[in-house]
Parts: structure tokens; C-alpha cells; sequence
């Protein structure tokens, strides 16, 4: 089907894919419920397998599910993987707060921007397949993780044996403002810093202590002096706790610290540099666990290639499809770390991430199927 015809067809398709979309809000999925997210894997699955998708639901614990689903293609030609999650960061109870609506051309729900409408859109494609109105000779992957938003530990092996091979990896996490796709993520790391002092009486004999706190407080500096914004790293100490009553010297305390980093050479030269850290004074003992958890989408060669393709296909369709990055990581990040060219934010347009007015724009759904269809020709 020519570039200009597939909008059409998705718009056609237009009310039963926010039929779609309500469905799968309404299933809650929150990263730590493990009963929501296999309830919405094996949703995902059923409606997979009636466009001739072959799905397995896989056990990913600490969290629920990992969901994988392919399309055989003709050997010898790679593979595409299309990569979303299943995970919000949403308690069960909050769709009865605030339910499924529509209004003002906007979708709002729960998880409907991160990332219900980019799962909508892997079923809209697939439909799209089986109707031959979108050509492919290469296999199609799926694959929605079920911990995404707490870290992706459980799918993460699953993640990594599914790109193997792939000649590319979209990611359907939302766009940028604007529509944007994302060429860059930052990678994140987070680390704990723990100090054991000394308790004593503050009003008796505050000299017998050692303050855990004061000890943190002259980390938690020091953490801050790692900072380079120009070169993209950022690290903040974003809970700090420790204490047990006001007239006690403190003897424990602890800081979780958000790590942000631009390349992987940063990451471990900086974890070496957190890692080294040496209490000021030497009657404390501090205890640094963590560490980096997901690395950066760096901005290779490779990955603009695959958005100059997708660029390209946005231009048949009509529209101009921009570029730009982000500070949080995605499963794409660690695609991207394999050395597989990955394009992320392929989702539909919206706003309000992890926000009570979450929402996506309900006439950008039609473009981005059409988009991910004319992508997946091109790479073909």
C-alpha cells in the first residue's frame, strides 16, 4: 500500500483502536503488581495471536511478565524488533480516581501516554500485516517488558536475546514534545550511601560521637562536586535519611544518590569515582551499593542512519518528523548498548508522564501507525 493510502486505512481503524486503547488502560499495571501486568500480557497475547502472531507469555520475576511475539519472515533477511512495556507507574486503584476519557481530542487515562498507545500502535501494525496493506519479507519481533519503569532486571534477558540479530530495534516509548524522536538518552545509575558512626549523648558528652549525619552531609558535598553539566552528567542525592532522636549524635545515615550520564565511558569513570569515596571522619565507615542500571542511548552513526529512514518515511506521509534527547533511560538503551541501531520515542504524541493529566493526542495515532509501517518497508 502507497505511503499516502495507509492514513486512510488506520484512520478507519481510528475508534476501534481507542476502544483498544481504554481496554488496556483499564487494565491496571502498576511495575509491582505482579497479577496486573500478566493480566495485561495475556490480553496483549490473545490480541496479538489474531493477527497471526506467534506469542509467549514469560515468567519475569521480581515483576510479572515479559511478553514476545514474532512474525516469520523469509530467512536470511534480519530482523526488526519493536520493543514497548507493559509496566506504569500507576497503584492499582487509579483508574477508579481518575477513569478512561476522552476530550477535547485527547485520550487521558493512567499509562495511556507511558506507554498504552504505543502497544496499541504494535496492534494496529500487526493488523495492518496481516492485511497485506503494509509489505515485509524480515521478521517482526515484539517484545513488552513487564519492568520497565523500576529498572527492567526481570526482562532484561529477555530483552537481550530477542534483539540478537536484529538489524534494528523502534522503540515505541512516547515522543519528545513535538513529537520528536529520540536519538539520545542519558544513562542513569543509583547508589546508597551508607555511614555507620558512633551514638552518644548530644547535651553529655557530645565529643564521644561520631555524627553519621554530618559525616553523609560532607559526602552528599562532595557527590555534588562530580557534577558537569556541560558534559552532561548530573548526580543528585535525592533522599537523604539517618537519626534516631534530636539529643542523640547520630550513628547511621544514608543517601540514595541519581546518577545521569551521557556515554558509557562516563559511567565507569564515575562509578569508580563514587565507589572511591573515603569518610572525612575516620571513626565512620560508609558502605556504597548501587550502580549504574542502564546506559545511555548514545547518538552514533547507526542510530541517526535508522532516523534519516524514519525521517524520510514521515516525509511520505506528509510530515516532518524531528529529532532531539532526553535525560531518562528507556529499554532502548540497552539495545542501543548491544550495538544495535535503536530509534526511540516512536509512540504516539501527548504529554503528562507519570503526570495526573497523562494523555495522548487522539489524531496523531492514525500518523504513527502509518509511520511505523512505512519504517518497517524501508527496512525491509
Amino acid at each position: 500500500m502507497s505511503a499516502p493510502a495507509l492514513l486512510p486505512f488506520f484512520e478507519a481503524l481510528l475508534p476501534e483502536a481507542l476502544d483498544w486503547l481504554e481496554d488496556l488502560v483499564r487494565i491496571e499495571s502498576h511495575s509491582r503488581d505482579r497479577e496486573g501486568v500478566e493480566r495485561l500480557a495475556a490480553d496483549l497475547a490473545r490480541r496479538l495471536a489474531t493477527f497471526d502472531v506467534c506469542t509467549e507469555v514469560l515468567a519475569a520475576p521480581p515483576a510479572g511478565s515479559t511478553l514476545r511475539g514474532c512474525l516469520r519472515g523469509v530467512e536470511g533477511v534480519p530482523p526488526v524488533l519493536l520493543l514497548g512495556h507493559l509496566d506504569t507507574v500507576w497503584p492499582k486503584g487509579t483508574i477508579d480516581a481518575r477513569p478512561f476519557r476522552i476530550g477535547g481530542g485527547r485520550a487521558f487515562g493512567p499509562g495511556a501516554y507511558d506507554m498504552k498507545a504505543g502497544l496499541v500502535l504494535v496492534l494496529l501494525v500487526c493488523r495492518a500485516l496481516k492485511e497485506g496493506k503494509c509489505r515485509r519479507r524480515g521478521e517482526v519481533r515484539i517484545l513488552f517488558t513487564g519492568d520497565e519503569e523500576t529498572g527492567t532486571a526481570g526482562g532484561l534477558p529477555f530483552l537481550k536475546e530477542s534483539a540478537t540479530g536484529c538489524r534494528a530495534v523502534l522503540c515505541l516509548e512516547p515522543p519528545l514534545p513535538g513529537g520528536k524522536a529520540k536519538t539520545f538518552r542519558k544513562g542513569v545509575g543509583v547508589f546508597r550511601i551508607r555511614v555507620r558512626g558512633i551514638a552518644a549523648h548530644a547535651g553529655v558528652e557530645p565529643e564521644r560521637g561520631a555524627s553519621a549525619i554530618l559525616e553523609l552531609c560532607r559526602q552528599v558535598v562532595t557527590l555534588h562536586g562530580m557534577n558537569r553539566p556541560d558534559s552532561g552528567i548530573s548526580v543528585s542525592a535525592g533522599i537523604i535519611r539517618g537519626g534516631t532522636a534530636s539529643n542523640v549524635v547520630p550513628a547511621e545515615g544514608e543517601a540514595e544518590v541519581d546518577v545521569r550520564i551521557a556515554s558509557i565511558e562516563q559511567g565507569i569513570a564515575l562509578e569508580a569515582g563514587i565507589r572511591g569515596l573515603r569518610p572525612f571522619d575516620s571513626r565512620c565507615s560508609l558502605e556504597i551499593v548501587g550502580g549504574m542500571n542502564r546506559p545511555p542511548l548514545e547518538r552514533t552513526e547507526a542510530v541517526v542512519d535508522l532516523y534519516r529512514k524514519a525521517r524520510a518515511a514521515a516525509m511520505e506521509l506528509g510530515r516532518t518528523l524531528g529529532e532531539g534527547g532526553t535525560g531518562g533511560g528507556s529499554d532502548g538503551s540497552f539495545t542501543a548498548a548491544m550495538g544495535i541501531p535503536t530509534l526511540d520515542g516512536l509512540g504516539v504524541d501527548g504529554g503528562g508522564a507519570h503526570a495526573e493529566d497523562e494523555h495522548v493526542e487522539i489524531s496523531d495515532l492514525p500518523w504513527r501507525a502509518a509511520l511505523l509501517c512505512r519504517l518497517l518497508e524501508a527496512l525491509d
